[in-house]
């Protein structure tokens, strides 16, 4: 059982991982004016929610599964993803805004936190593989 936990978590963090250097791309495409700024917004807002159910599932399964201390390593990151999807204000198209990405600095910022992420989610990454492993060891 708990090698089946950490086996989900280990795709669900795969697809985090591939999520966040999406990302990353698509936003220095932006940067670099490759694209403009409506189709990146679109591009990554169809993703924002997905993301946040990928998290939550990880967060979820760790409390479930009773693996305290990587549940709360998970708690905040997923309630940062919640919190700033409610509070996306009234009128925008999403967390991404076109009509904003390029003020105040949220280009950077936006940046900043999708390289975050991704370290985050590659050191869940070798957590979950170094937890399933001890998990196929031990059963």
């Amino acid at each position: 059982m708990e090698a089946a936990v950490f086996i989900l978590s280990l795709v669900d963090c795969c697809a985090l991982i591939f999520l966040s250097v999406y990302f990353i791309i698509t936003l220095s495409d932006l940067e670099c004016d490759y694209i403009n700024a409506r189709s990146c917004c679109s591009k990554l807002n169809k993703w924002v929610i997905p993301e946040i159910v990928g998290q939550c599932f990880s967060t979820m399964l760790m409390l479930v599964s009773m693996h305290w201390f990587i549940f709360l390593l998970n708690l905040p990151v997923a309630a940062w993803n919640i919190y700033r999807y409610v509070k996306v204000p009234m009128g925008n198209m999403g967390v991404f805004d076109p009509t904003e990405i390029h003020n105040r600095g949220q280009l950077k910022s936006h940046m900043k936190e999708a390289m975050i992420k991704l370290g985050y989610h590659l050191l869940c990454f070798f957590i979950y593989l170094y937890s399933m492993i001890l998990a196929l060891i031990n059963d």
